[in-house]
């Protein structure tokens, strides 16, 4: 018995969706194997994905969809995509986060992941064009009161994405007029080419104006973020202090990180200093 059948079906999902991705395209019958389940609950599982969006079911298994670089996920759709890699990640970037900064977190599911681990660092001081980041602190603060060291939340105001980002002038205005220590910087594609990109023209200049205000820029993404490119980049990798990844990054992609930044974060593993310089 396969140690995957106790595997949450969101969990379950998961893996498919990576294994599509990776592969190009996997039958049924290969995921009953790996998955150690029965056919039933791999079509259940493939005809979840398909209703999202997420993959294209085709007779005997599933390929990925081809998206457009126009095409632009809600907040929802994404969040339930690799959940353990993000908490990971999110747990990683948080210890690169000292009491008393002021910080910066970009839109995105895996920024809204770092906020939850951000809570307990004191006297931060968040500047964000997130609804849903700005919905952390605020909620945290509701439920447990006016305390000592609570963030103070600055939000930049904008007109709102399918990713519950704040865009526009208005935002772009608003965060030319700050300075912030550190960046972090949810992306819908990184690559060597095109460095950091996203399928949302006005996205990508407010987080342009994001990464011109900030001391240090990392980039926190998974692993399947890596050779997905969007309709527009906002940054070169050269841009980028930090990569926070998971271990699912292929060694050809650790490799072509270590020749652009200075530093690579695989959340899970010892960290071994990759560029010019160890710091970030």
């Amino acid at each position: 018995m396969s140690e995957n059948q106790n595997l949450l079906a969101e969990q379950r999902r998961a893996l498919i969706l990576d294994e599509v991705r990776r592969r190009g395209g996997v039958r049924v019958n290969e995921l009953t194997r790996k998955l150690g389940v029965s056919d039933m609950t791999v079509r259940r599982d493939l005809d979840a994905l398909a209703r999202q969006g997420m993959l294209e079911k085709v007779h005997g298994g599933a390929v990925p969809v081809v998206e457009a670089s126009t095409h632009e996920p809600g907040f929802e759709a994404k969040s339930g995509l690799e959940l353990s890699a993000k908490e990971d990640i999110a747990r990683a970037a948080a210890e690169l986060v000292s009491p008393g900064a002021a910080i910066a977190l970009s839109g995105g599911t895996t920024t809204f992941a770092l906020a939850h681990q951000l809570l307990e660092v004191p006297d931060l001081t968040v500047v964000t064009n997130s609804v849903r980041v700005a919905d952390v602190f605020h909620a945290a603060q509701r439920t447990s009161g006016p305390r000592q060291g609570a963030a103070t939340v600055v939000l930049t105001g904008g007109v709102r994405t399918p990713s519950d980002s704040l865009v526009g002038p208005v935002a772009d205005q608003a965060i030319a007029a700050l300075h912030f220590d550190l960046l972090f910087l949810g992306v819908h594609g990184i690559s060597v080419e095109a460095g950091l990109s996203t399928p949302n023209l006005a996205e990508a200049e407010t987080n342009r104006r994001l990464v011109q205000s900030a001391r240090r820029v990392v980039v926190v993404a998974d692993h399947t973020k890596w050779g997905t490119v969007g309709l527009s980049s906002f940054a070169s990798l050269e841009q980028v202090d930090t990569l926070v990844t998971d271990s699912g990054l292929p060694d050809e992609a650790r490799a072509q990180v270590a020749e652009h930044l200075r530093r690579l974060v695989v959340a899970g593993e010892p960290e071994e200093p990759v560029g010019g310089s160890a710091e970030a």
